[in-house]
């Protein structure tokens, strides 16, 4: 009977009188396994001693009252907002600038009448996106019109202009530091997740304080939320490009700004058109909460119509604003796409260029003559259409046959009391019961196992800095909400984005529909939501999917199509079927626009926390609005905090470390 003989220890790379690793050895070997019967250990130590001590709950002693600091603060910028040099010579000459700005634009657009905005905006699509776009844009600005809309979207489009312009520049410039320097990427990851995972209703009061209600203070609030996406994607993609282009350009001796000009960026194109496109549907969403700090325009007549409960006077504002979106997405997309063609600066390209942009310049002057002439400068009150009756009867409709008694599926007041009773119910008691040494345990686990100690120990801090700002039992309970809606958007999301990215069909179809998920304000589809789900966690769920979903959609169906094609080619060259393509190949290469994809589902369900406190979510979100609404500092940026460290902490449990991705040791 033979035997197979094992390989000498020689081949085994290990030298002739290698001792034989024991099954102990062989264990502490596979790294993951070794965490855990490191934590198991501490656990076996630290959980009888901290239970005997403390309890389950977090312990008293354990807090920190901070609202008489925040009061003593809020009250310093108030006595000092005239007088201290501060506000006099730099955030004052901020404020004017802004002021300076937006104003400019606006009377710009007021001086064209609505004849020459409409001409001059189809005329820019038609020169940088084509016919299409054009038609898009005509469409888009008559209809603004025909809804009694113009006023307001002229004093929201030059808003949004100056606030995009300001979000992109700070937003590429954060991320060009991250994206050349992994100390500067490690350091804005945090202060980027702060930005935008910080709810606005935190930040507004602080900055009404500062600068007053007003312009100046809307535009900051909107750069706040809008600049994080640009910065991400600009980093992503410098940090993405082909080491082999880097190194060929390097071989030529091209300088730091050379490769940076010449390579980095060129090949960072794509990432960069989507971090433009991200940061106009953000800016775009906070046209309703900046409405509510003294941002004229279409954001206040949502807010408006939904103060008296009009869902189809708030429609027919919020319909222009997810047109701006479109018109300015489609455009500035398609811009960038030219530039990224190579055409030469100089010669008769550039001369026939020069020649168009004046000719439409020479026509847009003449359309808003013709519009003095006829005596109009905005759009006539008499041409205006009005659906806010036929919409409000369709939402009344829907409540009296889709609410209850519905045969076979149930009506949605069913749907939400199911999802509450067998989801959210089960989740939110399971964290609220469980030890907060035991949570933190789970934390430390769950971030060491994808990074490093480091990782594990800021994912705790932020946990505990939870438990030490004394608002532990409402954060599990929107932790909950977080987790479910995450889940639900993480598992929609990935499935759509796969199969948009095999079609393009299918993403051309779903590119309006993310375009209106994305930037119709939550506000105006919150009322529909509430009468057919009821008021509860449930329907603050809904929204949150809602507003997450599109931009997890986009980067994964992005990630997918920068796949190397050689490598699919030769994938399918093989024999290997659509399916391991996809699990073997496109999947793994995509990973980091996956994780990605994964953060910024966290950090936008995050944002939506807000509304749904507005809705019945309670926990945080409710304790952020009540602090705005009585002017509570402490109250509202407490809990507002407390919502940035349950972002940072599910960052660390679900984006892998450098280190980890790279196979290294930890």
């Amino acid at each position: 009977m033979s035997t197979v003989s094992a390989p000498p220890a020689a081949q085994r790379g290990l030298g002739a009188d290698a001792p034989k690793a024991g099954p102990v050895q062989t264990l502490l070997q596979r790294r993951g396994l070794a965490k855990l019967l490191l934590l198991a250990v501490a656990a076996a130590v630290l959980v009888p001693l901290l239970a005997a001590k403390y309890g389950a709950a977090w312990p008293h002693a354990l807090t920190v009252d901070v609202s008489g600091p925040l009061g003593k603060t809020s009250d310093w910028i108030i006595d000092n907002r005239d007088s201290h040099w501060l506000f006099v010579y730099f955030l004052g000459h901020l404020s004017n600038a802004v002021v300076v700005s937006v104003r400019a634009v606006y009377l710009l657009l007021l001086a064209l009448g609505w004849t020459g905005v409409t001409a001059g905006v189809t005329l820019l699509a038609w020169r940088v996106a084509g016919p299409r776009i054009a038609a898009t844009a005509l469409i888009s600005f008559l209809v603004s019109g025909l809804l009694g809309m113009w006023v307001p979207t002229m004093q929201t489009l030059a808003l949004m202009v100056v606030a995009v312009v300001f979000s992109v520049v700070v937003g590429a410039l954060l991320g060009l530091a991250g994206g050349l320097s992994e100390r500067l990427f490690r350091i804005l990851r945090p202060v980027l997740d702060t930005m935008q995972v910080l709810p606005a209703f935190a930040y507004l009061l602080p900055v009404v304080l500062v600068f007053g209600i007003g312009v100046p203070a809307a535009l900051l609030a909107t750069v706040v939320y809008a600049a994080p996406p640009m910065a991400r994607l600009t980093a992503l993609g410098l940090r993405g490009a082909d080491p082999g282009v880097l190194e060929a350009v390097s071989s030529l001796g091209a300088t730091g700004r050379q490769r940076l000009l010449t390579a980095r960026l060129p090949l960072a194109r794509k990432e960069l058109l989507l971090g433009v496109n991200q940061t106009i549907m953000m800016a775009l969403s906070m046209v309703v909460i900046a409405s509510m700090i003294g941002a004229a325009g279409l954001g206040d007549r949502v807010y408006q119509a939904l103060a008296s409960v009009d869902v189809g006077a708030a429609l027919a504002a919020a319909v222009p604003i997810v047109l701006l979106a479109i018109v300015m997405d489609r455009t500035t997309a398609a811009a960038g796409e030219r530039l990224g063609a190579g055409t030469s600066a100089t010669g008769p390209e550039w001369l026939r260029g020069w020649r168009v942009w004046a000719g439409a310049a020479v026509l847009t002057a003449l359309f808003a003559g013709l519009g003095r002439l006829s005596g109009s400068l905005v759009w006539p009150d008499a041409w205006a259409v009005d659906i806010a009756h036929p919409v409000n009867h369709f939402k009344e409709w829907m409540v009296d046959h889709l609410y209850s008694g519905v045969p076979v599926i149930g009506g949605t007041a069913d749907w939400a009391a199911h999802f509450t009773n067998w989801v959210l119910n089960p989740m939110r008691d399971g964290l609220t019961a469980l030890p907060w040494y035991g949570t933190l345990l789970i934390v430390a686990a769950l971030a060491w196992l994808i990074g490093t100690w480091r990782t594990a120990l800021t994912a705790v801090l932020a946990m505990a800095a939870i438990g030490v700002l004394g608002v532990w039992k409402p954060s599990m309970n929107t932790l909950s909400q977080v987790l479910a809606a995450l889940v639900v958007t993480l598992v929609l999301g990935f499935a759509i984005g796969i199969l948009a990215a095999g079609s393009k069909r299918l993403e051309a179809i779903l590119r309006p529909v993310l375009d209106v998920m994305q930037t119709m304000p939550q506000f105006v589809y919150l009322i529909p939501v509430v009468a057919l789900f009821a008021v509860g966690r449930a329907p603050a769920v809904a929204a949150a999917v809602v507003y997450a979903l599109p931009a997890v959609i986009r980067i994964t169906t992005q990630g997918l199509r920068q796949v190397d094609p050689a490598a699919v080619e030769s994938a399918r060259s093989l024999g290997a079927t659509r399916w391991q393509m996809l699990r073997q190949v496109q999947l793994p290469l995509a990973r980091p626009a996956l994780l990605l994809a994964v953060n910024q589902g966290v950090v936008l369900v995050l944002a939506v926390v807000i509304i749904g406190g507005l809705v019945g979510g309670g926990a945080l979100g409710y304790d952020v609005v009540t602090g705005l609404a009585t002017g509570d500092l402490g109250l509202g940026l407490v809990a507002g905090v407390a919502i940035v460290c349950l972002g940072l902490m599910l960052d660390r449990v679900t984006q892998p470390t450098e280190r980890r991705m790279t196979g290294k040791g930890a």
